[in-house]
C-alpha cells in the first residue's frame, strides 16, 4: 500500500514536471501553445494514471506555478481560468474512468471527450466572472474561439495521443487497464 502511494506521488509529479517543460516546445508562442494546448496532455494523462485527485490537483497547480516561474500563461486571466478548466479535466477523466466497470478504447475515448467538453465549460464560467471581476467584456466570439477553433490542433492532438499513450502503456504492462466486468 504505502510502495502505491509513493509510486502515485512520483506519477503525479512527474506530471505535473510535464505540464511545466512541455509549452518550452511551442517555442513559448503564445498562439501556438493555444493551438496545441501542451499543458492539457500531462493533466489528463495524471487523472487517468494516478486518479482524479492527483490529476485535478496537478490540473490547478500546473498553469499556476508555470505562470509564477515563466511568467506564462499570464496569471490573470489566463492562469486562473485554465487552472480551473485543467482542474476539472484531471477530475472528471479519473473519476469517469476509474469508476466504469471496463476500461478500454471506447471508455478512453467517452470519458476524454466528457472531460474535455466540462473543462471548457468550465473555463468558459470562469472567465464570465474574472471578466465580470475586471470589468471587461467576454463575449460568446471570444468563447468558441478561446475553447474550439483556436484548440483544435489541441483537441486533435489530444484526441490521437492519450489513447496512443494509454494503450503502448497497457501493452508494456506499466499500466493496465481493467478488462473484467
Amino acid at each position: 500500500m504505502k510502495n502505491n502511494n509513493v509510486r502515485t506521488l512520483v506519477l503525479a509529479a512527474l506530471f505535473l514536471a510535464l505540464g511545466l517543460v512541455l509549452p518550452f516546445f511551442t517555442g513559448q508562442i503564445p498562439q501556438i501553445g493555444q493551438m496545441l494546448c501542451p499543458m492539457h496532455l500531462p493533466v489528463l494523462l495524471c487523472g487517468l494514471i494516478c486518479g482524479w485527485q492527483w490529476g485535478g490537483l496537478v490540473g490547478f497547480l500546473t498553469p499556476l506555478l508555470r505562470s509564477l516561474l515563466f511568467g506564462m500563461p499570464p496569471i490573470f486571466p489566463t492562469g486562473i481560468a485554465m487552472a480551473f478548466e485543467l482542474l476539472t479535466y484531471g477530475v472528471v477523466i479519473g473519476l469517469l474512468y476509474a469508476h466504469m466497470k471496463r476500461q478500454n478504447i471506447g471508455v478512453l475515448y467517452l470519458s476524454l471527450v466528457l472531460a474535455m467538453i466540462s473543462g471548457r465549460v468550465v473555463w468558459g464560467i470562469v472567465r464570465v466572472i474574472l471578466s465580470g471581476v475586471a470589468g471587461t467584456a467576454f463575449t460568446w466570439q471570444m468563447y468558441l474561439s478561446g475553447a474550439l477553433l483556436t484548440a483544435i490542433p489541441g483537441i486533435i492532438l489530444q484526441l490521437v495521443l492519450i489513447p496512443a499513450i494509454m494503450v503502448a502503456l497497457d501493452k508494456s504492462g506499466l499500466y493496465r487497464m481493467k478488462q473484467t466486468a
